[in-house]
């Protein structure tokens, strides 16, 4: 029986509970009164279940999915305004000793390239990253406990946080590891991570098991509940996802968002972020080869559904998908995106030959750091580098509280405005500091406390002058 308070797995993600889920949503998908009794609590920001959002992504009334896509936008804005926040991953090592049929790194493929970072390796991934420009990362190691056990990446972390390379600094480490114990969670909250991030892929149990055929990761239970552990570890910003094309998209749709009232209800806190990425090419991966691919019209409505079912969760993008698709999720939700991503491991100081592959998947969306804040700047958004939240402790129902109380345009927005003030001495070509001081001028005027734009004006003028690392 679906038990949202329940800490088993297959009680959190009742299987039946999806299924009349789906059912529910297809019988409803043309009733217009019902949807727009959903629409109006959604306008309220009061979010929605699994089950009304689910009638909402089912729904194929042009004039209503108008409407949801308006009002995804809106409450985009609403809450998060027009910053647009950057991150980079940095591949540790591709050792891992699960058999995922969707993954290169499987222990099956034998022509993969493997491939672990030394100290000294990271300490050079995290130079060129910082030379481009980025502050915030997020660490990804396959599983290997003889290769990549918690004290390697306790050790990187260390070391990430410790290079000062010029100007720069990584001023936040958020991971992507697999699931583990809660003393290890523990010793990640002491290393003073940002989010821990860890994907579902699939919360269909039976297609969970047929994918993760071999090692570790194949227990269904142990991975579900591993934000739960990660909880009771002190780590109170969690990161979900799933990987859309593995199993039919709308159970996974209900299944994700029953999972983030599962820990709403446990935890009272719901996840501070969701991402959506799809299955791509990879060495050894075809993903053709799966039959519940999405296109990037269905693509576009999840991500607008997901806006309005948990508003106030961030929603990431990688380079996983195209410039112009990355352009249209944007509006309708997305608040974190990637730039200058590479998927290998040592891929930041000098890139692969082709018969040396190390990624974990294609690269859609190849632009430079700059080039990709410039465009951000463009078409109207506000690239921030900002990790305040992380390091002031405002995490977990406290972050939450700040944007419910309507105050990310007094503290993340003037944040935005000077880390990417940062960005413009520091990094930018001649014509994207042009359009960044522009937009910085322009941006001052919308934020509502006279005081606050008083103190971020003194502080922009102090990073002219050279100073860094302001922040509300």
């Amino acid at each position: 029986m679906y038990n949202p308070k329940s800490m088993k797995a297959e009680e959190f993600i009742d299987h039946q509970e999806v299924l009349a889920t789906i059912d529910y949503a297809e019988q409803n998908k043309h009733n217009a009164e019902l949807i727009d009794q959903i629409l109006e609590k959604a306008r309220r920001r009061r979010g929605l279940t699994h089950k009304e959002a689910s009638v909402l992504l089912a729904c194929d009334l042009e004039e209503k999915n108008q409407e949801i896509y308006q009002l995804a936008e809106q409450i985009k804005k609403d809450i998060y305004g027009n910053r647009i926040v950057m991150f980079a991953p940095l591949y540790l090592s591709n050792y891992c000793v699960n058999g995922c049929v969707y993954c290169p790194y499987h222990q099956q493929n034998k022509h993969i390239s493997r491939k672990k970072l030394s100290q000294a390796e990271i300490a050079r991934e995290v130079s060129a990253l910082q030379d481009m420009g980025h502050k915030r990362l997020a660490i990804e190691a396959g599983e290997d406990p003889i290769n990549n056990p918690i004290e390697y990446i306790l050790e990187s972390i260390k070391t990430i946080y410790s290079v000062k390379h010029k100007n720069g600094a990584i001023r936040r480490v958020n991971v992507n590891i697999a699931a583990t114990t809660v003393e290890n969670y523990r010793k990640l909250k002491e290393a003073e991570i940002g989010t821990y991030i860890l994907f579902q892929e699939t919360y269909h149990k039976e297609s969970y098991e047929k994918l993760h055929p071999t090692g570790p990761k194949h227990n269904y239970a142990w991975h579900t509940e591993a934000m739960d552990r990660a909880m009771e570890g002190g780590i109170d910003d969690v990161g979900l996802g799933v990987l859309f094309g593995l199993e039919l998209y709308r159970y996974e749709f209900a299944a994700l968002l029953m999972h983030a009232e599962h820990l709403e209800a446990v935890h009272g806190v719901g996840p501070h972020t969701i991402s959506v990425p799809r299955i791509k090419r990879a060495d050894d991966i075809d993903p053709d080869v799966f039959e519940n691919g999405i296109d990037d019209e269905t693509f576009g409505k999840i991500c607008a559904c997901i806006r309005l079912a948990v508003p106030y969760t961030g929603m990431i993008i990688s380079t996983r998908e195209s410039k112009e698709v990355r352009e249209k999720v944007l509006k309708l939700g997305v608040s974190q995106i990637s730039g200058a991503s590479r998927t290998s491991v040592g891929g930041y100081c000098e890139e692969e030959p082709e018969e040396d592959n190390s990624a974990q998947f294609d690269v859609s969306d190849r632009r430079t750091l700059d080039e990709v804040v410039h465009w951000l700047m463009d078409i109207g958004y506000i690239p921030s580098f900002c990790t305040a939240c992380y390091r002031e402790g405002r995490t977990g129902d406290r972050f939450m509280a700040l944007s419910k109380n309507g105050q990310i345009q007094n503290c993340c927005h003037p944040n935005a405005l000077m880390t990417l003030k940062e960005y413009l001495e520091d990094y930018a070509k001649a014509d994207t500091k042009q359009t960044g001081e522009r937009l910085i001028t322009e941006q001052l005027e919308l934020i509502p406390s006279a005081k606050v734009k008083s103190i971020a004006i003194d502080n922009l003028e102090k990073i002219a002058a050279g100073s860094r690392d302001f922040r509300f």
